[in-house]
């Protein structure tokens, strides 16, 4: 059946989300029909909105979330109706180059390339005022109902908060990971990370629980400090209270440069700071904040002549659908904590005024 249900669409840059009634067309072959339960507001949405990310539009966004099956397609056999699940944006789907290596994730199934906003068919599951609605990262989750594909869904524990869960989505996942499985941070070791949003923080978590004896938190909005220390990180500075770039700073306070920097903003600028500011020999800086259209990086190559690596995170190098239900498990072990990267809870038809929340750094 097709299922007519509330939708958050975005029918152009720069203007705000309109709750509209949709048409969610039944899944295909190999497709799962959710129920959204809970949903996080993610940068990468903000970045659709204000031109930085290009999609078609009009688009359904929103890629953070929980949810339960309420219908499968033809041939699934991972999910069942009434299973809780993470849909997810990076998919996994186990014969591409990415999923058959040990050292990849980014599954060639990824929305992020050719096919932007369409199903792996090249159609859409979503129809609003008679008009065909685009898709988001294989996700879409600012839907009461959403479709993805059957490599994009994993299953998680039944007895899992989803609202809290929801962040293994993209948020926490991206974050932790970054620092555990893309930086591989050891014990002792010093770190400084560029941005304390909900994934700068999940990085702070990530590097304490890697075992960093410093962890730098840096960002431009003091009153973000506070909630960086509490898990785990050691300093924190702004560079506004500084005269010399930031880069220099961070050399000057560790002696040399810290052994691992994050950047997770997005910005160019910070960019070159977090490399410039690691260990000129085997320093490793890892890009986590989605880069800006259309923009050039340049930098002195001296940076990384000198042995420096710079590396790239996505999903926080996990192979989604193996490790979703893992992360799930280990927060229910009380492995590592959400409710910090929660700061507010609303009702979804006040996802604007959520967006203004975010874009204020509350």
């Amino acid at each position: 059946q097709v299922i007519k249900c509330k939708a958050a669409v975005l029918w152009e840059a720069n203007k705000p989300f309109s709750i509209e009634e949709v048409e969610v067309a039944p899944p295909k072959e190999h497709e799962v029909r959710i129920k959204i339960m809970a949903t996080g507001i993610c940068r990468s949405d903000d970045h659709v909105v204000s031109g930085a990310l290009v999609m078609p539009f009009p688009v359904i966004l929103g890629h953070e979330a929980a949810g339960v099956v309420e219908s499968v397609g033809q041939g699934v056999t991972s999910v069942k109706p009434g299973d809780k699940v993470i849909p997810l944006f990076v998919p996994q789907c186990g014969e591409c180059k990415s999923c058959l290596s040990t050292k990849g994730n980014l599954c060639s199934e990824t929305d992020l390339g050719t096919r932007a906003g369409l199903m792996p068919d090249g159609t859409t599951r979503f129809t609003c005022k008679g008009k065909a609605v685009y898709h988001f990262l294989g996700t879409s989750t600012f839907t009461e109902y959403t479709v993805v594909h059957e490599s994009a869904v994993a299953k998680i524990d039944p007895a899992a908060p989803l609202e809290k869960v929801c962040l293994i989505g993209c948020g926490f996942s991206t974050g932790y990971g970054a620092a555990l499985q893309t930086a591989k941070v050891e014990p002792g070791s010093t770190c400084a990370i560029f941005g304390l949003g909900g994934v700068g923080l999940s990085v702070v978590m990530g590097c304490k629980v890697a075992g960093a004896s410093r962890i730098i938190a840096v960002d431009i909005n003091s009153d973000k400090f506070a909630k960086a220390k509490q898990l785990g990180a050691t300093d924190c500075i702004n560079p506004k209270d500084f005269s010399k770039p930031i880069h220099e700073v961070l050399l000057e306070m560790t002696g040399g440069g810290v052994d691992y920097s994050f950047e997770v903003i997005g910005r160019t600028d910070t960019m070159t700071a977090a490399l410039a500011c690691c260990q000129c020999n085997y320093g490793v800086s890892v890009i986590v904040g989605v880069p800006p259209a259309a923009q050039k990086i340049t930098f002195d190559p001296m940076l990384l002549f000198t042995g420096r690596s710079w590396k790239g995170s996505i999903f926080g190098g996990w192979k989604s659908k193996d490790a979703v239900p893992k992360l799930v498990a280990d927060y229910m072990k009380k492995t590592f904590v959400l409710d910090p990267l929660i700061t507010h809870t609303l009702p979804w038809t006040k996802i604007n005024e959520g967006f203004d929340l975010l874009r204020t750094g509350k």
